[in-house]
């Protein structure tokens, strides 16, 4: 793993040394794993996604890979880490809460630090774009932080085009009381059936303190000028996956994944008809894979530039 310097230290793998100059790197794809932090399978995906770009014309010396590490406090204790490393209590990096090691900062900061780093014009002069790519907890990670984080309109600043790969996570940041009805279209939830199913990771009551200078709606506009390309799989559809998160506030949006993706994506489509800056497809046949989602042809097109969501 390489580390790279901010508040507290974190591990990720890399394509190429960050702390020289890199001029010929016109790309950067950041792919972040899911709740079995396996960030060196997902650095693996990655690498086979570029192979595929590659074959189709593209040139795999532009683009830089990164796989950020996001660890347990279980891992940290484990294997005696400094204690300047970041790690997080269970699963909490997924929502945005603080770490527990290293320093106080959330999964979202690392992410900022990363892309900070990529907006460096003495290391990376021609970087162009950037490309935050996750697969369920990833993905769930990378919803949230599409809200929240103030980079991509620095980015856009500085000439950098920012895109967001959400790939089949298992539950959403809601903007309001809205849910999917039995019908799929947004409906007012009983809040009676589960209390805490607009709280935050699930919805924007309680959210985090740093996203407090936003109202919902100020947010949400934000939100639908995003980038995002929202992927799932067409045989992601089972109820009693492992996962799957089964909380009363999780089963709010849905009875499964595919139900989830259909319902938010619906639920963004018809509150922003005319200004949405997003796409949502079905990969036909694929289940719960992180490697076949992040490897089919619209993950590569978004990635990459190359092919499309058809083929």
């Amino acid at each position: 793993m390489d580390t790279a310097q901010g508040h507290g230290e974190f591990a990720l793998d890399i394509s190429a040394d960050w702390s020289v100059p890199q001029p010929e790197i016109v790309r950067a794809v950041i792919v972040l794993h899911g709740r079995l932090r396996n960030a060196d399978d997902y650095y693996r995906t990655a690498q086979r996604a570029r192979a595929l770009a590659e074959a189709a014309g593209v040139d795999p010396a532009g683009t830089l890979l990164i796989a950020p590490q996001f660890l347990s406090t279980a891992d940290t204790r484990t294997h005696a880490a400094p204690p300047d490393l970041l790690s997080w209590e269970g699963n909490a990096w997924m929502g945005g809460a603080d770490a527990a090691t290293g320093a106080p900062v959330s999964a979202y900061a690392v992410l900022d630090a990363i892309a900070r780093r990529l907006a460096d014009k003495q290391r990376f002069p021609n970087l162009k774009t950037i490309v935050f790519a996750g697969h369920s907890g990833g993905a769930q990670v990378l919803q949230r932080y599409a809200i929240a984080s103030e980079t991509p309109e620095s980015l856009a600043q500085a000439g950098i085009a920012v895109r967001f790969v959400v790939a089949s996570p298992s539950t959403y940041a809601y903007f309001d009381a809205l849910r999917p009805g039995a019908d799929g279209a947004p409906a007012r939830f009983d809040a009676a059936r589960c209390p805490g199913f607009d709280t935050w990771k699930y919805g924007m009551e309680a959210r985090p303190g740093f996203m407090l200078g936003h109202t919902p709606a100020q947010l949400e506009a934000r939100y639908a000028q995003r980038r995002i390309v929202y992927l799932v799989g067409g045989a992601d559809d089972n109820p009693a996956s492992v996962s799957l998160d089964k909380s009363c506030a999780g089963e709010a949006q849905g009875p499964q994944r595919l139900a989830r993706a259909q319902g938010f994506f619906r639920y963004m489509q018809t509150r922003h008809s005319a200004e949405l800056n997003q796409e949502f497809h079905i990969v036909p046949g694929v289940g719960h894979d992180g490697a076949r989602m992040l490897t089919s042809p619209c993950a590569v097109k978004t990635m990459f530039d190359v092919g499309s969501c058809s083929g």
